[in-house]
């Protein structure tokens, strides 16, 4: 039995993952897997997701207007808004 997809949009992009799929897998799918870059630091350099368990940190995104929000750590939701450093060039 193949998992329910569902679509979400990263950055304005439509993305479309496997129900039970964090926010880090659709980014990095909108991303074609190269550069994934997750927000910008406070001089604007891009940063990236390095842990993978929400300890670094670097994986914070706006979900659905709400800040900071850790991809890693957030499942995706059909419908669910994303928002990376990546709009922010």
């Amino acid at each position: 039995m193949s998992k329910q997809s569902l679509t979400v949009q990263v950055d304005g992009r439509a993305v479309s993952v496997a129900s039970g799929s964090s926010v880090l897998a659709a980014v990095a799918l909108a991303a074609g897997g190269a550069n994934v870059v997750t927000r910008r630091s406070v001089s604007g350099d891009a940063r990236g997701p390095l842990c993978g368990m929400g300890i670094c940190q670097e994986c914070r995104v706006r979900i659905d207007g709400a800040p900071h929000r850790l991809a890693c750590q957030t499942l995706c939701v059909q419908g669910m808004s994303v928002e990376t450093g990546s709009a922010c060039k």
